[in-house]
């Protein structure tokens, strides 16, 4: 019974390390402090306006606030949605602020 025990817990720890926690937003596990893009449209890249919108999350235990896209384009007055990018600020996972940027006009 030990043996299986002990093969069961290195098989999983295996299957954990090399499923590890990979995702299209990059995570630090110390620290977190990242830009990337969300989306883009199609023709002129070229914007007038710039909006935000942030949410933040404690001990990831209680999330608030609004990042939506929505809620960045009328922060930002826009109208029309060039392309959307985010912000990402994270530390231990204790403090985290999640914030969408929205260009356009």
């Amino acid at each position: 019974m030990k043996k299986f025990a002990m093969i069961a817990l290195i098989a999983g720890s295996i299957a954990l390390v090399c499923t590890g926690c990979a995702s299209y937003i990059p995570a630090g596990g110390i620290y977190t402090g990242a830009q990337g893009a969300i989306g883009a449209g199609t023709g002129d890249v070229s914007y007038s306006k710039v909006g935000k919108a942030t949410s933040t999350s404690v001990l990831g235990l209680v999330a608030t606030g609004d990042a939506s896209i929505k809620t960045a384009a009328a922060n930002g007055g826009i109208k029309t949605i060039k392309f959307v990018d985010y912000e990402v600020d994270n530390v231990l996972g204790i403090y985290g602020k999640y914030t969408t940027v929205v260009y356009g006009d």
